[in-house]
Protein backbone atom coordinates (compact mmCIF):
# COMPACT_ATOMS: atom_id res chain seq x y z
CA UNK A 1 0.00 0.00 0.00
CA UNK A 2 1.27 3.46 -0.87
CA UNK A 3 1.44 5.96 1.98
CA UNK A 4 1.27 9.61 0.84
CA UNK A 5 3.90 12.05 2.06
CA UNK A 6 1.98 14.37 4.37
CA UNK A 7 4.91 15.27 6.60
CA UNK A 8 8.63 14.93 5.79
CA UNK A 9 11.77 15.46 7.84
CA UNK A 10 14.83 16.54 5.84
CA UNK A 11 18.30 16.84 7.43
CA UNK A 12 21.22 16.41 5.07
CA UNK A 13 24.92 17.24 5.09
CA UNK A 14 25.15 17.10 1.27
CA UNK A 15 22.69 19.56 -0.22
CA UNK A 16 23.02 18.67 -3.93
CA UNK A 17 19.59 17.87 -5.35
CA UNK A 18 17.69 18.40 -2.11
CA UNK A 19 15.92 21.57 -3.25
CA UNK A 20 14.33 19.71 -6.18
CA UNK A 21 13.03 17.13 -3.71
CA UNK A 22 11.73 19.80 -1.29
CA UNK A 23 10.01 21.61 -4.15
CA UNK A 24 8.28 18.41 -5.32
CA UNK A 25 7.15 17.60 -1.79
CA UNK A 26 5.76 21.08 -1.26
CA UNK A 27 3.87 20.90 -4.56
CA UNK A 28 2.37 17.60 -3.39
CA UNK A 29 1.08 19.32 -0.24
CA UNK A 30 3.66 17.80 2.10
CA UNK A 31 4.73 19.73 5.20
CA UNK A 32 8.55 19.91 5.43
CA UNK A 33 10.43 19.85 8.74
CA UNK A 34 14.14 20.54 8.73
CA UNK A 35 17.22 21.42 10.73
CA UNK A 36 19.99 24.04 10.67
CA UNK A 37 21.66 24.67 7.32
CA UNK A 38 19.29 22.32 5.49
CA UNK A 39 16.30 24.39 6.62
CA UNK A 40 18.07 27.61 5.67
CA UNK A 41 18.76 26.31 2.16
CA UNK A 42 15.14 25.24 1.67
CA UNK A 43 13.79 28.51 3.06
CA UNK A 44 16.16 30.55 0.85
CA UNK A 45 14.68 28.80 -2.19
CA UNK A 46 11.24 30.11 -1.23
CA UNK A 47 9.94 26.71 -0.12
CA UNK A 48 7.88 26.61 3.11
CA UNK A 49 9.72 24.81 5.91
CA UNK A 50 9.27 24.37 9.67
CA UNK A 51 12.30 24.26 11.94
CA UNK A 52 12.59 21.22 14.21
CA UNK A 53 13.11 23.55 17.16
CA UNK A 54 9.67 25.11 16.50
CA UNK A 55 8.14 21.64 16.91
CA UNK A 56 10.13 20.48 19.92
CA UNK A 57 10.15 23.86 21.67
CA UNK A 58 13.81 23.19 22.34
CA UNK A 59 16.62 25.04 20.52
CA UNK A 60 19.48 23.33 18.73
CA UNK A 61 22.19 23.14 21.37
CA UNK A 62 25.73 22.05 22.20
CA UNK A 63 27.11 23.20 18.82
CA UNK A 64 24.40 21.30 16.99
CA UNK A 65 25.00 18.02 18.80
CA UNK A 66 21.37 17.98 19.95
CA UNK A 67 18.74 18.79 17.34
CA UNK A 68 16.36 15.97 16.57
CA UNK A 69 16.77 13.72 19.64
CA UNK A 70 13.32 14.46 21.00
CA UNK A 71 10.10 12.42 21.52
CA UNK A 72 8.09 14.76 19.29
CA UNK A 73 10.42 13.80 16.43
CA UNK A 74 11.21 10.17 17.14
CA UNK A 75 7.68 9.45 18.29
CA UNK A 76 6.40 10.75 14.96
CA UNK A 77 8.77 8.37 13.17
CA UNK A 78 8.44 5.25 15.34
CA UNK A 79 4.72 5.22 16.21
CA UNK A 80 2.85 2.41 14.46
CA UNK A 81 -0.13 3.60 12.48
CA UNK A 82 -1.82 0.18 12.78
CA UNK A 83 -1.76 0.27 16.58
CA UNK A 84 -4.72 1.86 18.33
CA UNK A 85 -2.61 2.21 21.47
CA UNK A 86 0.15 4.05 19.58
CA UNK A 87 -2.39 6.35 17.93
CA UNK A 88 -3.96 7.11 21.33
CA UNK A 89 -0.57 7.95 22.84
CA UNK A 90 0.28 10.21 19.88
CA UNK A 91 -2.92 12.18 20.43
CA UNK A 92 -2.33 12.43 24.18
CA UNK A 93 1.30 13.56 23.73
CA UNK A 94 0.64 15.91 20.84
CA UNK A 95 2.81 13.94 18.45
CA UNK A 96 2.13 14.12 14.72
CA UNK A 97 3.27 11.34 12.37
CA UNK A 98 6.23 11.75 10.01
CA UNK A 99 5.88 9.82 6.74
CA UNK A 100 9.22 10.48 5.08
CA UNK A 101 12.74 10.85 6.50
CA UNK A 102 15.55 12.10 4.24
CA UNK A 103 18.92 12.08 5.96
CA UNK A 104 22.55 11.75 4.99
CA UNK A 105 25.37 11.65 7.47
CA UNK A 106 28.35 13.69 8.55
CA UNK A 107 31.39 12.76 6.39
CA UNK A 108 33.26 10.77 9.04
CA UNK A 109 35.43 8.56 6.80
CA UNK A 110 36.31 11.49 4.57
CA UNK A 111 37.35 13.52 7.62
CA UNK A 112 39.56 10.68 8.85
CA UNK A 113 41.09 10.25 5.39
CA UNK A 114 41.93 13.96 5.30
CA UNK A 115 44.32 13.51 8.23
CA UNK A 116 42.18 15.54 10.61
CA UNK A 117 42.89 15.41 14.34
CA UNK A 118 40.98 13.34 16.86
CA UNK A 119 38.71 16.19 18.01
CA UNK A 120 37.64 17.06 14.48
CA UNK A 121 36.99 13.39 13.67
CA UNK A 122 34.89 13.00 16.82
CA UNK A 123 32.75 15.98 15.81
CA UNK A 124 32.02 14.22 12.52
CA UNK A 125 30.56 11.17 14.27
CA UNK A 126 26.88 11.58 13.51
CA UNK A 127 24.46 10.75 16.33
CA UNK A 128 21.05 12.14 15.41
CA UNK A 129 21.31 11.08 11.77
CA UNK A 130 21.79 7.34 12.35
CA UNK A 131 19.11 7.45 15.07
CA UNK A 132 16.53 8.89 12.66
CA UNK A 133 17.58 6.55 9.85
CA UNK A 134 17.30 3.44 12.01
CA UNK A 135 13.99 4.59 13.48
CA UNK A 136 12.48 5.18 10.04
CA UNK A 137 13.89 1.92 8.67
CA UNK A 138 12.52 -0.03 11.63
CA UNK A 139 9.08 1.47 11.03
CA UNK A 140 9.21 1.09 7.25
CA UNK A 141 5.69 -0.33 7.33
CA UNK A 142 4.58 3.29 7.74
CA UNK A 143 7.63 5.46 7.01
CA UNK A 144 9.85 5.90 3.95
CA UNK A 145 13.56 6.49 4.59
CA UNK A 146 15.98 7.92 2.02
CA UNK A 147 19.73 8.12 2.63
CA UNK A 148 21.19 8.25 -0.88
CA UNK A 149 20.94 11.25 -3.23
CA UNK A 150 20.71 8.72 -6.05
CA UNK A 151 17.23 7.96 -4.67
CA UNK A 152 16.00 11.56 -4.93
CA UNK A 153 14.51 11.04 -8.38
CA UNK A 154 12.43 8.17 -7.02
CA UNK A 155 11.21 10.41 -4.17
CA UNK A 156 10.08 13.07 -6.64
CA UNK A 157 8.19 10.46 -8.66
CA UNK A 158 6.66 8.93 -5.53
CA UNK A 159 5.47 12.33 -4.29
CA UNK A 160 3.42 12.71 -7.47
CA UNK A 161 1.87 9.23 -7.30
CA UNK A 162 0.96 8.98 -3.63
CA UNK A 163 4.12 7.78 -1.93
CA UNK A 164 6.16 4.58 -2.00
CA UNK A 165 4.65 1.11 -2.01
CA UNK A 166 5.30 -1.34 0.82
CA UNK A 167 7.90 -3.21 -1.21
CA UNK A 168 9.67 0.02 -2.11
CA UNK A 169 9.75 1.09 1.54
CA UNK A 170 11.25 -2.26 2.52
CA UNK A 171 14.00 -1.90 -0.08
CA UNK A 172 14.73 1.65 1.10
CA UNK A 173 14.89 0.39 4.69
CA UNK A 174 17.40 -2.34 3.81
CA UNK A 175 19.61 0.23 2.08
CA UNK A 176 19.32 2.50 5.12
CA UNK A 177 20.35 -0.23 7.56
CA UNK A 178 23.34 -1.05 5.33
CA UNK A 179 24.33 2.63 5.39
CA UNK A 180 24.32 2.88 9.17
CA UNK A 181 26.09 -0.50 9.47
CA UNK A 182 28.93 0.66 7.22
CA UNK A 183 29.11 3.98 9.05
CA UNK A 184 29.25 2.37 12.48
CA UNK A 185 31.86 -0.17 11.30
CA UNK A 186 34.09 2.68 10.14
CA UNK A 187 33.71 4.50 13.46
CA UNK A 188 34.43 1.32 15.46
CA UNK A 189 37.60 0.57 13.47
CA UNK A 190 38.82 4.15 13.85
CA UNK A 191 38.08 4.24 17.56
CA UNK A 192 39.92 0.97 18.27
CA UNK A 193 42.99 1.92 16.26
CA UNK A 194 43.20 5.68 17.03
CA UNK A 195 41.52 6.25 20.37
CA UNK A 196 42.87 3.05 21.92
CA UNK A 197 46.07 3.04 19.89
CA UNK A 198 45.98 -0.56 18.69
CA UNK A 199 48.13 -1.28 15.62
CA UNK A 200 45.41 -3.61 14.38
CA UNK A 201 41.82 -2.46 14.92
CA UNK A 202 40.03 -4.46 17.60
CA UNK A 203 36.99 -4.56 15.35
CA UNK A 204 36.62 -4.82 11.60
CA UNK A 205 33.53 -4.66 9.50
CA UNK A 206 32.48 -4.01 5.94
CA UNK A 207 29.26 -3.86 3.96
CA UNK A 208 28.97 -4.98 0.35
CA UNK A 209 26.17 -4.35 -2.10
CA UNK A 210 24.94 -6.94 -4.61
CA UNK A 211 25.82 -5.91 -8.15
CA UNK A 212 24.68 -9.00 -9.98
CA UNK A 213 24.27 -12.73 -9.57
CA UNK A 214 26.67 -14.95 -11.51
CA UNK A 215 25.74 -18.14 -13.36
CA UNK A 216 27.75 -20.14 -10.81
CA UNK A 217 30.99 -20.08 -8.84
CA UNK A 218 34.22 -21.87 -9.63
CA UNK A 219 32.11 -24.93 -10.47
CA UNK A 220 28.53 -25.28 -11.76
CA UNK A 221 27.17 -26.62 -8.46
CA UNK A 222 28.29 -23.50 -6.53
CA UNK A 223 26.09 -20.41 -6.29
CA UNK A 224 27.93 -17.09 -6.72
CA UNK A 225 27.40 -13.34 -6.99
CA UNK A 226 29.41 -10.15 -7.43
CA UNK A 227 29.27 -7.57 -4.66
CA UNK A 228 30.78 -4.08 -4.68
CA UNK A 229 32.06 -2.03 -1.76
CA UNK A 230 29.01 -0.34 -0.29
CA UNK A 231 29.11 3.36 -1.23
CA UNK A 232 29.01 4.44 2.41
CA UNK A 233 32.49 2.98 2.77
CA UNK A 234 33.78 5.86 0.62
CA UNK A 235 31.21 8.59 1.17
CA UNK A 236 29.14 8.57 4.33
CA UNK A 237 26.23 10.19 2.56
CA UNK A 238 25.84 7.22 0.26
CA UNK A 239 27.11 9.29 -2.66
CA UNK A 240 29.20 6.95 -4.79
CA UNK A 241 32.81 7.92 -5.33
CA UNK A 242 32.30 8.42 -9.05
CA UNK A 243 35.23 9.07 -11.32
CA UNK A 244 35.71 12.45 -12.94
CA UNK A 245 34.16 13.21 -16.31
CA UNK A 246 32.12 10.02 -16.37
CA UNK A 247 35.03 7.68 -15.71
CA UNK A 248 34.15 4.37 -14.04
CA UNK A 249 34.47 3.84 -10.32
CA UNK A 250 37.84 2.38 -9.37
CA UNK A 251 38.35 -1.36 -9.10
CA UNK A 252 37.48 -4.47 -11.07
CA UNK A 253 34.10 -4.91 -9.35
CA UNK A 254 33.10 -1.51 -10.80
CA UNK A 255 34.43 -2.20 -14.30
CA UNK A 256 32.32 -1.07 -17.23
CA UNK A 257 31.73 -3.96 -19.64
CA UNK A 258 31.81 -2.67 -23.19
CA UNK A 259 31.18 -5.96 -25.00
CA UNK A 260 30.82 -9.70 -24.69
CA UNK A 261 29.17 -12.36 -22.57
CA UNK A 262 28.52 -11.89 -18.88
CA UNK A 263 31.57 -12.22 -16.64
CA UNK A 264 31.96 -15.46 -14.69
CA UNK A 265 33.34 -16.06 -11.20
CA UNK A 266 36.57 -17.46 -12.65
CA UNK A 267 36.83 -14.53 -15.09
CA UNK A 268 36.81 -12.13 -12.15
CA UNK A 269 39.41 -14.10 -10.22
CA UNK A 270 41.78 -14.32 -13.17
CA UNK A 271 41.31 -10.71 -14.17
CA UNK A 272 41.97 -9.45 -10.65
CA UNK A 273 45.33 -11.23 -10.73
CA UNK A 274 46.07 -9.86 -14.22
CA UNK A 275 45.21 -6.27 -13.27
CA UNK A 276 47.34 -6.39 -10.14
CA UNK A 277 50.26 -7.61 -12.25
CA UNK A 278 49.93 -5.27 -15.24
CA UNK A 279 48.98 -2.12 -13.34
CA UNK A 280 52.07 -2.54 -11.16
CA UNK A 281 54.40 -0.88 -13.71
CA UNK A 282 54.98 2.73 -14.68
CA UNK A 283 55.97 1.76 -18.23
CA UNK A 284 53.53 0.12 -20.71
CA UNK A 285 52.84 -3.38 -19.38
CA UNK A 286 50.65 -6.38 -20.18
CA UNK A 287 49.86 -9.49 -18.15
CA UNK A 288 48.31 -12.63 -19.62
CA UNK A 289 46.80 -14.78 -16.87
CA UNK A 290 45.09 -18.15 -16.61
CA UNK A 291 43.92 -19.81 -13.39
CA UNK A 292 45.26 -16.81 -11.45
CA UNK A 293 48.86 -17.42 -12.62
CA UNK A 294 50.67 -15.45 -15.30
CA UNK A 295 51.23 -17.07 -18.67
CA UNK A 296 53.38 -14.04 -19.37
CA UNK A 297 54.18 -10.53 -18.11
CA UNK A 298 56.11 -7.93 -20.07
CA UNK A 299 56.88 -4.25 -20.42
CA UNK A 300 57.60 -2.55 -23.73
CA UNK A 301 58.12 0.70 -25.59
CA UNK A 302 54.40 0.68 -26.34
CA UNK A 303 51.47 -1.45 -25.30
CA UNK A 304 51.50 -3.58 -28.46
CA UNK A 305 55.16 -4.46 -27.91
CA UNK A 306 54.42 -5.35 -24.29
CA UNK A 307 51.59 -7.64 -25.39
CA UNK A 308 53.71 -9.39 -28.01
CA UNK A 309 56.37 -10.15 -25.43
CA UNK A 310 53.90 -11.25 -22.74
CA UNK A 311 52.08 -13.57 -25.14
CA UNK A 312 55.35 -15.03 -26.43
CA UNK A 313 56.25 -16.32 -22.97
CA UNK A 314 53.67 -19.13 -23.19
CA UNK A 315 51.44 -18.95 -26.29
CA UNK A 316 49.96 -22.36 -25.51
CA UNK A 317 48.62 -21.42 -22.06
CA UNK A 318 47.50 -17.99 -23.24
CA UNK A 319 44.71 -19.74 -25.16
CA UNK A 320 41.56 -19.07 -23.15
CA UNK A 321 43.33 -16.68 -20.79
CA UNK A 322 42.65 -13.08 -19.79
CA UNK A 323 44.67 -9.99 -20.70
CA UNK A 324 45.23 -6.82 -18.68
CA UNK A 325 46.94 -3.75 -20.09
CA UNK A 326 47.93 -0.65 -18.11
CA UNK A 327 47.69 1.66 -21.13
CA UNK A 328 45.11 2.38 -23.78
CA UNK A 329 44.71 -0.62 -26.06
CA UNK A 330 46.01 0.42 -29.48
CA UNK A 331 44.86 -0.82 -32.86
CA UNK A 332 48.15 -2.69 -33.21
CA UNK A 333 47.55 -4.54 -29.94
CA UNK A 334 43.95 -5.33 -30.92
CA UNK A 335 45.17 -6.79 -34.23
CA UNK A 336 47.53 -9.07 -32.29
CA UNK A 337 44.75 -10.23 -29.97
CA UNK A 338 42.12 -10.88 -32.63
CA UNK A 339 43.34 -14.33 -33.75
CA UNK A 340 43.88 -15.50 -30.15
CA UNK A 341 41.01 -17.04 -28.19
CA UNK A 342 40.79 -14.76 -25.16
CA UNK A 343 38.17 -14.74 -22.44
CA UNK A 344 38.53 -11.16 -21.17
CA UNK A 345 40.58 -8.04 -21.83
CA UNK A 346 40.78 -5.12 -19.41
CA UNK A 347 42.39 -1.71 -19.85
CA UNK A 348 41.93 1.89 -18.70
CA UNK A 349 40.86 2.93 -22.23
CA UNK A 350 40.62 1.76 -25.85
CA UNK A 351 41.47 3.38 -29.15
CA UNK A 352 38.11 3.62 -31.02
CA UNK A 353 39.40 1.54 -33.95
CA UNK A 354 40.85 -1.04 -31.57
CA UNK A 355 37.52 -1.31 -29.76
CA UNK A 356 35.58 -1.81 -32.98
CA UNK A 357 37.99 -4.53 -34.06
CA UNK A 358 37.81 -6.33 -30.71
CA UNK A 359 34.01 -6.17 -30.80
CA UNK A 360 34.05 -8.40 -33.87
CA UNK A 361 34.98 -11.21 -31.46
CA UNK A 362 31.46 -12.09 -30.33
CA UNK A 363 32.24 -13.65 -26.97
CA UNK A 364 35.23 -11.54 -25.91
CA UNK A 365 34.48 -9.67 -22.72
CA UNK A 366 35.89 -6.13 -22.95
CA UNK A 367 36.27 -4.23 -19.68
CA UNK A 368 37.06 -0.62 -18.91
CA UNK A 369 38.83 -0.61 -15.54
CA UNK A 370 40.13 2.24 -13.41
CA UNK A 371 42.71 0.93 -10.95
CA UNK A 372 42.29 2.10 -7.34
CA UNK A 373 44.93 4.43 -5.96
CA UNK A 374 46.71 3.98 -2.63
CA UNK A 375 47.08 0.21 -2.88
CA UNK A 376 49.78 0.47 -0.22
CA UNK A 377 46.96 1.24 2.24
CA UNK A 378 44.68 -1.57 1.07
CA UNK A 379 44.03 -4.76 3.03
CA UNK A 380 43.39 -8.28 1.82
CA UNK A 381 41.01 -10.60 3.64
CA UNK A 382 40.81 -14.38 3.56
CA UNK A 383 37.98 -16.15 5.31
CA UNK A 384 38.82 -19.18 7.40
CA UNK A 385 36.53 -21.34 9.49
CA UNK A 386 35.40 -19.30 12.46
CA UNK A 387 36.85 -16.00 11.31
CA UNK A 388 39.06 -14.24 8.82
CA UNK A 389 42.68 -13.31 8.20
CA UNK A 390 43.61 -9.73 7.29
CA UNK A 391 46.90 -8.51 5.92
CA UNK A 392 48.21 -5.38 4.24
CA UNK A 393 48.24 -5.76 0.48
CA UNK A 394 51.63 -6.92 -0.79
CA UNK A 395 53.08 -4.04 -2.75
CA UNK A 396 56.71 -3.16 -3.32
CA UNK A 397 57.17 -1.16 -0.13
CA UNK A 398 59.88 -3.12 1.69
CA UNK A 399 63.31 -1.51 1.78
CA UNK A 400 64.74 -4.52 -0.03
CA UNK A 401 62.38 -4.05 -2.97
CA UNK A 402 64.54 -1.18 -4.23
CA UNK A 403 67.59 -2.46 -6.12
CA UNK A 404 69.73 0.22 -4.47
CA UNK A 405 69.40 -1.80 -1.25
CA UNK A 406 70.17 -5.21 -2.76
CA UNK A 407 73.22 -7.05 -1.46
CA UNK A 408 75.60 -8.46 -4.07
CA UNK A 409 76.81 -11.80 -2.66
CA UNK A 410 78.17 -13.59 -5.72
CA UNK A 411 79.55 -12.76 -9.16
CA UNK A 412 80.14 -9.44 -10.83
CA UNK A 413 77.83 -6.48 -10.34
CA UNK A 414 75.07 -6.54 -12.95
CA UNK A 415 75.43 -4.20 -15.91
CA UNK A 416 72.61 -1.74 -16.67
CA UNK A 417 70.67 -4.09 -18.96
CA UNK A 418 70.93 -7.05 -16.60
CA UNK A 419 69.90 -4.92 -13.64
CA UNK A 420 66.80 -3.73 -15.52
CA UNK A 421 65.84 -7.34 -16.13
CA UNK A 422 66.46 -8.27 -12.50
CA UNK A 423 64.29 -5.36 -11.34
CA UNK A 424 61.57 -6.43 -13.76
CA UNK A 425 61.78 -10.06 -12.66
CA UNK A 426 61.62 -9.12 -8.97
CA UNK A 427 58.47 -7.08 -9.55
CA UNK A 428 56.90 -9.71 -11.81
CA UNK A 429 57.52 -12.73 -9.57
CA UNK A 430 55.20 -11.16 -7.00
CA UNK A 431 52.30 -12.01 -9.32
CA UNK A 432 53.17 -15.72 -9.35
CA UNK A 433 51.76 -18.23 -6.85
CA UNK A 434 54.35 -19.65 -4.47
CA UNK A 435 56.68 -21.40 -4.72
CA UNK A 436 57.49 -18.99 -7.53
CA UNK A 437 60.41 -18.73 -9.95
CA UNK A 438 60.33 -16.35 -12.88
CA UNK A 439 62.91 -16.32 -15.67
CA UNK A 440 63.10 -13.08 -17.64
CA UNK A 441 64.95 -11.49 -20.53
CA UNK A 442 64.61 -8.06 -22.16
CA UNK A 443 61.77 -6.89 -19.91
CA UNK A 444 59.62 -9.98 -20.36
CA UNK A 445 59.04 -13.27 -18.61
CA UNK A 446 60.26 -16.22 -20.68
CA UNK A 447 59.62 -19.01 -18.17
CA UNK A 448 57.41 -19.23 -15.10
CA UNK A 449 57.46 -21.93 -12.44
CA UNK A 450 54.47 -21.53 -10.17
CA UNK A 451 52.60 -23.19 -7.35
CA UNK A 452 54.95 -26.09 -6.67
CA UNK A 453 55.32 -27.52 -3.18
CA UNK A 454 59.12 -27.34 -3.34
CA UNK A 455 61.35 -24.72 -4.90
CA UNK A 456 63.49 -27.06 -6.96
CA UNK A 457 60.40 -28.22 -8.88
CA UNK A 458 59.47 -24.58 -9.54
CA UNK A 459 62.99 -24.02 -10.90
CA UNK A 460 62.70 -27.07 -13.17
CA UNK A 461 59.28 -25.93 -14.37
CA UNK A 462 60.46 -22.39 -15.11
CA UNK A 463 63.44 -23.68 -17.12
CA UNK A 464 61.39 -26.29 -18.95
CA UNK A 465 58.77 -23.73 -19.96
CA UNK A 466 61.42 -21.23 -20.98
CA UNK A 467 63.13 -23.77 -23.22
CA UNK A 468 60.13 -25.56 -24.72
CA UNK A 469 57.37 -22.97 -25.21
CA UNK A 470 59.19 -20.39 -27.30
CA UNK A 471 58.50 -20.05 -31.01
CA UNK A 472 61.31 -21.62 -33.14
CA UNK A 473 63.23 -19.09 -35.21
CA UNK A 474 63.05 -21.46 -38.19
CA UNK A 475 60.07 -23.66 -38.97
CA UNK A 476 60.75 -27.23 -37.91
CA UNK A 477 63.62 -26.26 -35.59
CA UNK A 478 63.62 -26.81 -31.83
CA UNK A 479 62.33 -24.01 -29.59
CA UNK A 480 65.07 -21.62 -28.46
CA UNK A 481 66.71 -22.16 -25.08
CA UNK A 482 65.42 -18.91 -23.66
CA UNK A 483 66.77 -19.53 -20.18
CA UNK A 484 70.33 -19.23 -21.44
CA UNK A 485 71.54 -15.67 -20.84
CA UNK A 486 68.37 -14.77 -18.92
CA UNK A 487 67.92 -13.71 -15.29
CA UNK A 488 65.71 -15.26 -12.61
CA UNK A 489 63.82 -14.14 -9.53
CA UNK A 490 62.66 -16.28 -6.62
CA UNK A 491 59.84 -15.07 -4.36
CA UNK A 492 61.50 -16.65 -1.29
CA UNK A 493 64.89 -18.05 -0.33
CA UNK A 494 66.44 -21.20 -1.77
CA UNK A 495 66.38 -23.72 1.09
CA UNK A 496 69.07 -25.77 -0.68
CA UNK A 497 71.46 -25.12 -3.53
CA UNK A 498 69.72 -27.67 -5.80
CA UNK A 499 67.06 -25.25 -7.04
CA UNK A 500 69.61 -22.59 -7.86
CA UNK A 501 71.75 -25.20 -9.61
CA UNK A 502 68.87 -26.01 -11.99
CA UNK A 503 68.84 -22.35 -13.05
CA UNK A 504 72.62 -22.14 -13.37
CA UNK A 505 72.82 -25.35 -15.43
CA UNK A 506 70.24 -23.85 -17.81
CA UNK A 507 72.46 -20.82 -18.42
CA UNK A 508 70.80 -18.23 -16.19
CA UNK A 509 73.39 -15.50 -15.61
CA UNK A 510 71.93 -13.58 -12.65
CA UNK A 511 69.52 -14.35 -9.83
CA UNK A 512 67.71 -12.15 -7.33
CA UNK A 513 66.24 -13.75 -4.21
CA UNK A 514 65.41 -12.76 -0.62
CA UNK A 515 67.97 -14.87 1.21
CA UNK A 516 67.40 -15.85 4.82
CA UNK A 517 67.92 -19.62 4.64
CA UNK A 518 70.17 -21.35 7.14
CA UNK A 519 71.92 -22.67 4.03
CA UNK A 520 72.42 -19.28 2.35
CA UNK A 521 76.15 -19.93 2.46
CA UNK A 522 75.80 -23.10 0.38
CA UNK A 523 73.62 -21.32 -2.17
CA UNK A 524 76.02 -18.38 -2.43
CA UNK A 525 78.99 -20.71 -2.86
CA UNK A 526 77.14 -22.53 -5.63
CA UNK A 527 76.53 -19.18 -7.37
CA UNK A 528 80.19 -18.27 -7.08
CA UNK A 529 81.25 -21.65 -8.46
CA UNK A 530 78.87 -21.24 -11.41
CA UNK A 531 79.97 -17.66 -12.08
CA UNK A 532 76.41 -16.42 -11.63
CA UNK A 533 75.63 -12.97 -10.24
CA UNK A 534 73.41 -13.18 -7.16
CA UNK A 535 71.66 -10.43 -5.23
CA UNK A 536 69.84 -10.76 -1.91
CA UNK A 537 66.87 -8.43 -1.32
CA UNK A 538 66.15 -9.38 2.32
CA UNK A 539 62.46 -9.01 1.40
CA UNK A 540 60.03 -11.82 0.58
CA UNK A 541 56.91 -11.97 -1.59
CA UNK A 542 54.99 -15.17 -0.94
CA UNK A 543 51.61 -15.38 -2.68
CA UNK A 544 49.19 -18.18 -1.82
Amino acid sequence: MRIPFQRALISVFYKDGILDVARALAQAGCEIISTGSTGEAIRSAGIPVTDVSDITGFPESFDGRVKTLHPLIHGGILARRDSADHLRQMEELGIRPIDLVIVNLYPFTQTVASGAGIDECIEKIDIGGPAMIRAAAKNHADVSVVVDPAQYGAVIEAAARGGFSGGERARLAAHAFATTAAYDAAVAQWASSVLIGEQMPLYRGAVYELKNELRYGENPHQEAALYTDFPASDADSGVQNAGADGEPLAGLANAVQLHGKAMSFNNYQDMDAAIRAAYDYSEPAVAVVKHANPCGIAVGEDIAAAHRAAHACDPQSAYGGVIAANREVSLAMAQQIKPIFTEVIAAPSYDPQALELLKTKKNLRILLVAYPAHQDKAWDMKQITGGALFQQRDVLTAEGDASAHWELVAGDAADERTMRDLEFAWRAVRAVRSNAILVAKDGASVGVGMGQVNRVDSCRLAVERANTLGVPEVEGALPPERARGAVAASDAFFPFADGFQVLADAGVTAVVQPGGSIRDGEVVEAAKAAGVTMYLTHARHFAH
